[in-house]
């Protein structure tokens, strides 16, 4: 017998809700099959068999929120068993390595099969979940040489991040984001309840904590927290860049297209980054890692917080590809139908409520990105030109980085040559 664990979708995902099955008990089902849809902190994602055999059981129904990661959801019968040593019965943690499967007291004579089948010649079979699988074949990983560093030695994510295209990872770095979870487990305990603050009970209306919104509380608060963050600001007269879009979205009306403040702003900074490379940063315990492309990941809100969509590469794209990617990714991150890798990761982060009217803001920063660019609104000002006063439209952005990666001078010169793009969006397109 195989139990089927409630997978990690996301790095973040500690727990999820099981919004649909797709088989039922008595069905058949084989590797690579979607058997039900998952609902994490960021989207609603298909989860795959990763083992052939006959559905025994249900154990979770569909509807059920807050199903921890690892815990059995269903089980198949069939020959598929290898995969399920040992199962993960109650037990919060699991077992450190396959080959230790006889440990556990439930029917240890199930057991044996599975170490047979492991310890013989014929070949065995690759357990990995489905996006550590996703990321393989777009990374061209073969995890036939990977130790998995999951449950019972399944494939995760962090095990083809540390994989090299071809070949196994040296070790793996996924000890690297343990020592925040003893502090974020800690922090509960530290927090007062609302009547030890003086609130009395009765007085409000408690909305339990969705999975989003407690990734966000968490990661934002160990980012507060952990990360030497500072801000620069800057105004930026944008009137010639209103004027840019007006004759760019003339010249593009006959592709359908029509181009956004926004699309062009996510193009000054692609173009502010390749310019100042040294802001296309990370840190790492390791080094600093410099981006090769300016990934810009976009703050989108959508019910119950926010997601942020990557625009790839987007140095590399024209402004009417920018404008047509940024609207697909923000309808379907909306209806929580974004890719895993369609949200994961990014160089360089984007926050704009300008269009909400706030004029400046400091954004927090969105780890393993170096910068995040907070724009606020623009709106007409007195500025002074020479020794006259003028009227400008003024934009107000704040730039926060990660001074582990990107300092002072660093940050000032992005600003400089971003400041440029907007206020001359002819070199945009050159």
């Amino acid at each position: 017998m195989t139990d089927i664990l409630m997978p990690a979708l996301s790095p973040t995902m500690e727990e999820g809700t099981l919004a649909k099955w797709h088989v039922k008990a008595g069905d058949t089902v084989s590797s690579g099959d979607v058997i039900a849809e998952i609902e994490t902190d960021k989207a609603t994602m298909e989860v795959e068999a990763v083992d052939e055999g006959v559905v025994e059981a249900i154990l979770v129904a569909e509807g059920t929120e807050g199903v921890k990661v690892n815990t059995p959801i269903a089980r198949l019968k069939g020959e598929g068993a290898g995969e399920a040593a040992p199962p993960a019965q109650t037990a919060p943690a699991p077992e450190p390595k396959a080959n230790e499967a006889p440990a556990p007291p439930p029917a240890p004579a199930e057991k044996a099969p599975p170490l047979a089948a492991l310890s013989s010649g014929k070949p065995s079979r690759v357990y990995a979940s489905p996006l550590a699988r996703r990321l393989a074949e777009q990374k061209g990983v073969d995890l036939s040489g990977l130790k998995g560093s999951g449950p019972h030695g399944r494939i995760i994510k962090a095990d083809i991040d540390a994989a090299q295209p071809g070949a196994a990872p040296a070790k793996s770095k996924t000890a690297a984001p343990q020592p925040s979870a003893p502090q974020a487990a800690a922090a509960p305990a530290q927090v007062k309840s609302l009547e030890q603050l003086g609130i009395p009970p009765g007085t409000y209306d408690l909305v339990p904590l969705d999975g989003m919104r407690k990734v966000i509380a968490r990661r934002m608060t160990e980012s507060f927290r952990d990360i030497p963050h500072f801000p620069l600001t800057i105004d930026l007269e944008i009137d010639r860049l209103l004027d840019a879009r007006v004759r760019i979205n003339g010249a593009l009306e006959k592709q359908g297209v029509k181009v956004s403040v926004n699309d062009l702003i996510i193009k000054a900074c692609a173009a502010a980054l390749k310019t100042v490379p040294e802001a296309n940063a990370s840190y790492t315990p390791d080094g600093i890692a410099m981006h090769h492309h300016a990934d810009v990941a976009v703050a989108v809100a959508i019910d119950g917080g926010l997601i942020t969509p990557i625009i790839r590469a987007a140095e590399t794209r024209t402004l009417a590809d920018i404008s047509r990617t940024m609207k697909d990714l923000a309808e379907r991150a909306r209806s929580r139908k974004l890719k895993p890798e369609e949200f994961q990761g990014g160089t360089f982060s984007l926050s704009n409520l300008g269009m909400m009217g706030i004029k400046s803001f400091n954004s927090i920063l969105n780890e393993p990105q170096g910068c995040i660019l907070s724009v606020g609104a623009g709106d007409k000002r007195a500025v002074v030109r020479g020794d006259q006063l003028a009227i400008a439209t003024v934009m107000t952005v704040t730039l926060t980085c990660d001074h582990r990666a990107v300092d002072g001078a660093i940050g000032a010169r992005w600003l400089a040559a971003f400041k440029t793009f907007i206020e001359d969006p002819i070199t945009l397109l050159a």
